[in-house]
């Protein structure tokens, strides 16, 4: 790794350290200048530390006072930015350090001949972004992989091509962000796990960039909850709270209540009960929380009813059936259904549960269910839900309404 990677990483580590502290750059600045004596640092100037840029060698002391934090601590983190040999980055900031990607897919063209784009040009990739978390609700990973990677490759050249004033810039940074989140997690849904990887550090750079916390929160959680699934448990875990972190106070209710969702999932698969019920508590109670402005267009899809399903899902991994089957028979009681893959997968986790719960008749009835829902979906979690769902009823193959289901469909399992 070259000093320009460490100075970024540096940057991830400083910015996480201000959102702590509750402070916005502007105000950081101020701060500096007041308690310097000196009012020759502004917003720009931290923006500058943050995106890796500079490093704020004579403010090490300044920076110490202002956010708290150990001299030693900041001195540590300066020697890993110049590259110093076994320096490393203090705290917990460095497993989102560690996820920016390689290079600069960011770095933009210093003899740009593109054209100049303005908050037209970034309004029409919103909607475009939108329209793809949209389609996810009704169609799967397979069918919508290409388009979003396409549209993901397409902004990321208009970034490093087109001239924009600062302002238009951060927005476009934001739209990359975020459609390396959906871009992420569509790929994710395909089976396309290093792909969908690839695109969610895309995307954290850029919400890094644009000095969006909440959404770069998002990012990291969103690849929390894949490597929590795929046998990074542990991981899983340090990221999903680190998530929490790096989202600051800028978070509003629905972003929170979300993060703290995949807290809670990631320590379920880790098989840490106590802190996931907890977490699920702190979900419930983000939600509950007053919200000073409208939730972004990220979030539109958090509510009392999706948290409901991950109560149940923790509830179903931990073995407490009792708790998890009226919830999910509820939820799925009302539920759109016009969304076909996340029926299947919520019908995944009451067939499981009612198994668990020694119901076998009705626990292959909703297997049943799951298998018809995903039949046309190009979709690996709704395939590896079902086999899920299959070796759960093979201790019951002699009740007879199980060894149809097994009979029919056994085969799945060899996919």
């Amino acid at each position: 790794m070259d000093n320009t990677d460490r100075r970024r990483q540096f940057g991830v580590y400083l910015a996480g350290l201000r959102r702590a502290a509750g402070k916005s750059q502007r105000q950081l600045a101020a701060l500096l200048c007041a308690v310097s004596g000196t009012a020759s640092v502004t917003r720009t100037e931290v923006s500058r530390w943050e995106r890796g840029a500079r490093v704020p060698e004579v403010w090490l002391p300044w920076l110490a006072n202002v956010l708290t934090v150990p001299l030693r601590e900041l001195e540590q983190a300066a020697l890993y930015a110049r590259g110093e040999a076994g320096a490393t980055l203090p705290g917990p900031a460095a497993s989102l350090a560690a996820l920016l990607p390689e290079g600069d897919p960011l770095r933009q063209l210093q003899a740009s001949t593109g054209r100049r784009i303005d908050g037209e040009a970034v309004a029409s990739l919103a909607a475009r972004v939108h329209g793809l978390r949209l389609a996810d609700d009704v169609l799967s990973g397979g069918d919508l992989v290409g388009p979003a990677f396409r549209e993901l490759r397409s902004a990321l050249a208009l970034y490093r091509e087109a001239s924009f004033t600062e302002d238009t810039g951060r927005a476009l940074l934001t739209q990359i962000g975020e459609l390396g989140q959906i871009t992420g997690w569509v790929a994710s849904d395909a089976g396309r796990l290093d792909d969908a990887e690839h695109a969610y550090r895309i995307g954290l750079a850029a919400a890094r960039e644009a000095g969006n916390g909440p959404l770069a929160g998002n990012l990291a959680g969103s690849l929390a909850y894949q490597w929590s699934n795929n046998g990074r448990e542990l991981e899983g875990v340090d990221l999903a709270e680190a998530a929490v972190r790096e989202s600051g106070d800028a978070a509003g209710p629905a972003e929170r209540a979300l993060f703290f969702d995949r807290v809670a999932w990631a320590h379920t698969r880790a098989g840490a009960a106590q802190p996931a019920m907890r977490a699920l508590g702190e979900a419930h109670d983000a939600l509950s929380a007053d919200a000073a402005e409208e939730p972004p267009q990220w979030a539109y899809w958090v509510s009392r009813e999706e948290l409901e399903v991950m109560d149940a899902r923790v509830f179903t991994e931990l073995r407490r059936p009792l708790r998890a089957v009226p919830l999910l028979t509820d939820v799925l009681g009302r539920y759109d259904a016009t969304h076909a893959r996340e029926l299947a997968l919520y019908r995944s986790w009451l067939a499981v549960a009612l198994a668990d719960a020694n119901e076998p008749e009705q626990a292959a009835e909703e297997a049943q269910r799951v298998i018809d829902l995903s039949g046309d979906l190009s979709s690996d979690r709704t395939a590896e839900r079902t086999r899920v769902v299959l070796r759960k009823l093979e201790p019951f193959a002699d009740v007879p309404e199980v060894r149809s289901v097994l009979t029919a469909h056994g085969h799945l399992l060899m996919t």
